[in-house]
């Protein structure tokens, strides 16, 4: 593993956390279904994750790549305010311009009347699921290992209950066990994408680091809040999901300082 090119490891991580979508959307092919409570706490879990490594594992070594090129100051904390809110802003512009469909609020984004339902929904999980394999993808890039692989087992521990939430509401919407895990474990094979993207770039150019990380911390704090937290909170689970982000968090948090 230490003699892949940091790219590579980009592409390999965020393809292994990507694959965990797969395989916690399995229990729907065996009919063991979570209450809606355990499925609210394992989202609140991946939004700890993902909120604990936006920030340790993204924001402030942004800062600290910043710092090492423009001193302490302003600048450095100006580049990664801006790319914050750049990341976030892409993520918004995403919902505004594809057609999507989210399973608690419904349709987003233009008129999307031609598309199937299916391909609604694989969009907004797309969209859902591509800064978090930038995220890993930026981290290998960064700093190869030690910062990438924090990130990849984060992303990937919060993808199993994503894939199962995603394969348990298609199954609501009438599909087929199988064709509901199909479709779950597709939408984690777009994080490679982003992994390779994300790694690419910061590889190509050293400058482009603080910008980077940044720009994938606020892809992925505009998701926590747009997507994740809105829908563990609207079937009365919020306590639950309160304890799930808090176990995400730490735990992330451990790995992060343990691992990096």
């Amino acid at each position: 593993m230490a003699d892949l090119s940091p790219v590579m490891l980009g592409f390999l991580g965020s393809l292994a956390a990507g694959s965990l979508t797969a395989a916690g959307a399995l229990p729907v092919l065996f009919g063991r279904m979570p209450s809606r409570g355990m499925r609210d706490l394992a989202l609140g879990f991946a939004a700890g994750v993902m909120l604990a490594a936006s920030f340790f594992s993204l924001i402030i070594p942004a800062l600290d790549a910043a710092e090492v090129r423009y001193d302490n100051g302003a600048v450095p904390a100006a580049i990664v305010c801006v790319s914050i809110l750049l990341g976030m802003g892409a993520v918004a512009l995403m919902n505004e311009m594809l057609p999507h469909e989210h399973f608690s609020i419904g349709r987003e984004g233009p008129e999307g009347a031609s598309l199937r339902r299916v391909w609604l929904f694989i969009i907004a999980i797309t969209i859902h699921n591509f800064p978090e394999g930038l995220a890993v993808g930026v981290g290998f890039g960064s700093g190869g290992l030690e910062s990438g692989l924090p990130l990849a087992i984060g992303i990937g521990l919060q993808n199993a209950p994503e894939g199962l939430a995603v394969a348990v509401s298609l199954l609501g919407e009438g599909y087929p066990k199988l064709r509901a895990w199909g479709i779950a474990a597709l939408t984690g094979l777009v994080e490679p994408v982003g992994g390779l993207l994300g790694s690419g770039i910061i590889a190509i150019s050293e400058p482009l680091l603080p910008w980077g990380l940044a720009f994938a911390a606020g892809a992925m704090l505009y998701v926590i809040s747009h997507e994740i937290i809105p829908e563990t909170h609207r079937s009365g689970h919020q306590k639950k999901a309160t304890l799930g982000l808090a176990i995400g968090l730490v735990l992330m948090l451990f790995l992060d300082v343990w691992l990096g």
